[in-house]
């Protein structure tokens, strides 16, 4: 029996409607950029495998961590207890972040590091004695699977069957120069009739939503309003953090920081499940009381994992280094050099780049999920390359370490696509 037979036994596979797609591709290794399948047919990660593998996939020098601490120390209960790798990486993550933060909480995944922000902001309020139970975000944001995280999020594909459990949630328009000022006047009429908690965003790239992106005075102008109304921000730098964008965070585009950061996906470069929640000296003081019932009870078995955290040390490391710093700035000018090469094509509605991320929207009508996305899909596998279109777009997000050769070859995979669609 093969490996595709053994999968359809047993296995539910993610975002999937199976009676339509009953196959999944078995895919044996990977290395660097490329994915290998049982055949031994290659496939370029243009999308750096959900933009985790951002330093390549079984990456030497993070693998030779992995070892050392597996070796050490595999788990332990960070209730009561704590070890090295979990203090070494918030003392690394507090240097890169944003000069707030102060403090670090581990969770698993980056949907839970959203709910532990959402917890964080509603019961900051009921700390101070505040009834607060309004959250505000983009329309056609997303931010996970798990409840408070699904409640924030406005894809209705993914939330259809649960909204009628969903905490409260007040929607504003991603703003742009045309619609700034009635993004504004919605906003402080939510906060003046609300009692608004927080405000939750994905700095400017909306991952999920097709790699929308809007400009960073437009959502300094948000923040800053939020700031005046003790409204606390939470930055959801989950898809956005480690370079993408082409700062180490995009937040630091924006004049005005966020309360709370939630990070995950390239945290741990592939290799584990990791999340991380990191809040100002502000929030975490309001926790600290001599009733434990003011205390943050939330927790996952595997918060602060000793190898997930030994592979987020090794992560960091190589970000901050001459070597990846280049590769970011190379592929950065190799998108724009494409851009300037299809951007006229009459196939080509929009292009747009944020750093290392760059999507492109098709001049065609189609579903997200429809027939014609997957003969797009189809049609990349088919050359050896990995892109997942969001509907009518195709974007571009490849770990740091692809060679020019494999970056052009999925450039010429694109415009192929272009001239045949």
């Amino acid at each position: 029996m093969t490996l595709k037979e053994r999968d359809k036994k047993h296995l539910w596979h993610p975002l999937t409607q199976h009676k339509i797609h009953p196959e999944a591709l078995p895919i044996v290794k990977a290395k660097g950029a490329l994915l290998f399948d049982e055949d031994d047919k290659t496939y370029i990660d243009g999308i750096a495998s959900w933009y985790t593998a951002m330093y390549g996939h079984c990456n030497d020098f993070i693998l030779e961590k992995v070892q050392e601490q597996m070796q050490q120390l595999d788990q332990i209960v960070f209730a009561g207890f704590t070890h090295k790798p979990a203090i070494e990486l918030s003392e690394e993550l507090i240097k890169i972040l944003p000069d707030n933060q102060e403090k670090i909480f581990f969770s698993d995944n980056g949907s839970t590091a959203n709910e532990v922000g959402i917890k964080m902001a509603l019961q900051y309020h009921f700390n101070k004695g505040e009834k607060r139970n309004t959250i505000i975000a983009f329309k056609d944001g997303f931010h996970g699977d798990t409840f408070g995280a699904m409640s924030a999020s406005g894809l209705s594909v993914y939330n259809g069957p649960f909204e009628d459990f969903f905490i409260n949630v007040k929607r504003i328009s991603t703003p742009n120069f045309e619609n700034i000022d009635n993004v504004i006047k919605q906003l402080q009429a939510y906060i003046k009739t609300n009692e608004v908690a927080a405000f939750i965003y994905e700095p400017l790239v909306q991952g999920a939503n097709a790699m929308h992106m809007y400009e960073a005075r437009y959502l300094d102008q948000i923040l800053s309003i939020c700031k005046e109304n003790n409204v606390i921000t939470i930055a959801d730098e989950v898809m956005t953090g480690f370079g993408k964008t082409g700062k180490l965070f995009a937040s630091e585009y924006i004049e005005t920081k966020p309360d709370i950061i939630s990070m995950s996906k390239a945290l741990t470069a592939g290799f584990v499940p990791m999340a991380v929640t990191s809040c100002t000296q502000e929030i975490y003081d309001a926790f600290l009381d001599d009733s434990v019932g003011k205390a943050f009870f939330h927790a996952h078995t595997y918060s602060a994992n000793p190898i997930a955290c030994s592979v987020a040390l090794a992560a960091v490391e190589l970000l901050q280094t001459e070597e990846f710093q280049n590769h970011i700035d190379r592929i950065i000018r190799a998108h724009k050099d494409f851009d300037t090469r299809i951007k006229e094509h009459s196939k080509v509605k929009t292009t747009r780049q944020k750093g290392v991320i760059y999507a492109l929207e098709l001049n065609i009508d189609m579903d997200r999920y429809g027939k014609k996305r997957y003969e797009i899909f189809d049609h990349f596998m088919q050359k050896g390359i990995f892109l997942r279109p969001l509907g009518n777009t195709i974007y571009i997000l490849a770990p740091y370490v692809i060679t020019d050769e494999q970056l052009n070859s999925v450039y010429d995979a694109i415009v192929e696509l272009l001239d045949t669609i």
